[in-house]
């Protein structure tokens, strides 16, 4: 998809964070913009700055836990600005777990399913049935994580494996729709090549009144990417990070090649993957990575 220009993109999770700014970078090159998400504060926010560069674009709550809301956003995206080409399932949070995972709270894991799993679950459900149906280049773009997919990092346990299952569901809607021989491709979008600057560290402030704990914040102590930096500076570590914006530009220039990888990796990533396969291949032990790389 070398053109953008009056192409419509609807991205869940898009008031904010990489959502945000991929809004912007596909608004910038003439695109059609419709944001689905549950910050009210962010949604207006951005409904307010995309105005204000001309961007023509809809801002509707969507929660993405709930199939009928996302059917309803597609609905807002067909009737303003008719067909849909570009779909991104943004949507995600962390839990902000910390310590052994048998003694998290079961509500914790429910969240993050909820969110990352069933959240791109039920973006394919409400998105795929018209983009199949239209018989047109289009684009499904799913926001994954190198942790889960590519590496396990011990730290994030649920977070972790929702990524993993992300992962393997974009991975085999990908072979569907090739066997299917559709012009619908499928990109997954690797935040990256370090920590990125967003909100998740801060979900918290989206988390369900039903899925509330008795004891709110996060366990691991970090609520925001300045907070992983003074922590891991407390252990001589430089926390390199990466702004949306970076991450967004280089999902554009994926798509224009029309890549299944939207991926940003430092030869440091590509060895612990590279030594990752080799210790599987090997049937060595595991050893544990560290965030960073």
């Amino acid at each position: 998809m070398r053109d953008f220009k009056d192409k419509v993109a609807v991205i869940t999770g898009g008031a904010s964070g990489v959502g945000r700014s991929l809004a912007f970078a596909l608004g910038r090159r003439g695109a059609r913009i419709v944001i689905g998400d549950v910050d009210a504060a962010a949604m207006e926010a951005i409904d307010r700055d995309l105005a204000a560069e001309g961007i023509e674009a809809r801002v509707a709550s969507c929660d993405v836990t709930n199939v009928a809301s996302l059917e309803n956003l597609a609905d807002i995206a067909a009737e303003h600005f008719g067909g849909i080409q570009l779909v991104f399932a943004n949507a995600g949070i962390g839990a902000g777990e910390s310590g052994a995972m048998w003694d998290y709270s079961e509500k914790d894991w429910q969240w993050c399913f909820n969110v990352n799993i069933w959240g791109v679950i039920n973006t394919i459900r409400a998105f795929m049935p018209r983009l199949v149906a239209a018989a047109e280049p289009a684009h499904f773009v799913v926001t994954g994580s190198g942790n889960g997919a590519l590496l396990v990092f011990p730290d994030a346990p649920i977070y972790t494996a929702s990524k993993a299952a992300v992962h393997a569901i974009t991975e085999n809607l990908h072979y569907q729709l090739q066997a299917a021989q559709s012009p619908v491709k499928v990109s997954a979008l690797f935040p990256g090549p370090h920590v990125v600057e967003t909100g998740l560290f801060n979900s918290g402030r989206v988390r369900p009144e039903a899925l509330k704990k008795e004891v709110e914040g996060n366990a691991s102590g970090i609520s925001s990417v300045d907070d992983m930096k003074r922590m891991a500076a407390e252990y001589g570590i430089e926390l390199k990070t990466t702004h949306p914006d970076e991450v967004a530009a280089m999902a554009v220039e994926g798509l224009e090649r029309d890549a299944f990888w939207l991926l940003a990796t430092t030869p440091e990533t590509d060895e612990k993957i590279r030594a990752r396969a080799e210790m599987i291949l090997n049937r060595d032990t595991p050893v544990p990575n560290m965030v960073g790389g």
